[in-house]
């Protein structure tokens, strides 16, 4: 069971509360080598080896205007770290995770959420594999107690694309005593890697209790097709709180580098139309940097966006990579083809 921590009043339910639009941070993992890291390493193992680097990392995002940051751990569950032989460290790793980014924010400006950052096991589910439900629970259930042990305002499970993987995760995250926020990658065809669709994600959501405090898509080809989907999901939901971070289209490997297409320029239209699409946080993920993320603040804090847009709108000014296209409407321009 896990034991909520000792606080009267949740921080990032005060945040979604009081603000029509938070500004989450942007990829972690991209900001990590960027500062070095080497290719194949643990990014977990860094919280306790180089903790400067990752905290350089998450300053630079607070520095942006980051309203929610999200720590280190993405890969943090023992699944994952079984692959570097750190299986028997998930307590460790998780909570350094967290002490991290709550040592840092206490010297911030403004109040800062510590996001939990949960993502998936790598295993497929029983019975396209072998990951029963009752281990995925206890799987995620491990990590989610030291996140929530070391203070995290917010279980933040990310990049799912089972609904089985996500039913389990979200049954380990109900007795946490804190919110939990649940996204996940639709990158194919509009649905995610499992068929699973932002419309069927809204109705789960609906059946769930306690609700999560938010839902939303994560990661994908790029900001067109992750604004569909929050577009999608506000259809089907209109109330509830969506979570709109976008990859920076696909990138392709330039001399000795992976190169994304779509620079800090670009944030203004994608802010406007995840604000007009029903979108309450904004961020970015892999090939961010605090550049967006500094460009997604002004956006966030320049704009006053009416509700509504159409998605032969959100297609024309962002483009689609991921789906037919959407109504007859016609792209007009596309991210190039994952080539790394």
């Amino acid at each position: 069971m896990l034991q909520p921590p000792s606080i009267d009043v949740n921080l990032f339910a005060t945040l979604l509360a009081r603000r029509s639009v938070l500004v989450a941070d942007g990829g972690m993992g991209t900001s990590l080598f960027k500062l070095g890291m080497p290719a194949g390493s643990c990014p977990e193992l860094l919280n306790v080896e180089r903790p400067l680097m990752v905290t350089r990392a998450h300053k630079g995002f607070v520095d942006a205007g980051s309203d929610i940051v999200l720590t280190n751990t993405f890969g943090g569950n023992r699944r994952r770290l079984a692959l570097h032989g750190l299986e028997d460290r998930v307590e460790e790793l998780n909570m350094a995770a967290v002490a991290l980014v709550k040592q840092l924010v206490r010297d911030a400006d403004r109040p800062v959420a510590v996001a939990g950052s949960v993502g998936p096991t790598g295993d497929l589910m029983a019975p396209l594999g072998e990951l029963d439900h009752g281990t995925a629970v206890d799987v995620f259930a491990e990590q989610m107690a030291a996140l929530v042990r070391a203070g995290a305002d917010v279980v933040w499970i990310e990049t799912l694309s089972s609904q089985d993987e996500l039913e389990a995760a979200y049954e380990a995250a109900r007795s946490a005593g804190v919110p939990v926020v649940a996204t996940m990658s639709f990158d194919t065809h509009g649905k995610t890697m499992m068929g699973f669709g932002p419309d069927q994600l809204a109705v789960w959501s609906r059946r769930q209790t306690p609700e999560p405090a938010a839902i939303g898509a994560n990661c994908g080809v790029g900001a067109g097709d992750v604004v569909l989907a929050v577009h999608e999901l506000a259809e089907a939901e209109p109330e509830a709180a969506i979570v709109a971070k976008a990859n920076c289209g696909l990138p392709a490997y330039t001399e000795g580098h992976l190169r994304y297409p779509h620079g800090p320029e670009s944030m203004s239209d994608y802010v406007e139309l995840a604000m007009r699409a029903g979108a309450s946080v904004i961020g970015a993920c892999c090939g961010s940097g605090p550049g967006h993320i500094a460009a997604i603040r002004r956006a966030v804090d320049c704009r006053r966006a009416a509700r509504g847009v159409s998605a032969e709108e959100i297609i024309r000014r962002l483009g689609i990579v991921a789906r037919p296209t959407a109504r007859g409407a016609r792209p007009r321009r596309r991210a190039r083809r994952r080539s790394a």
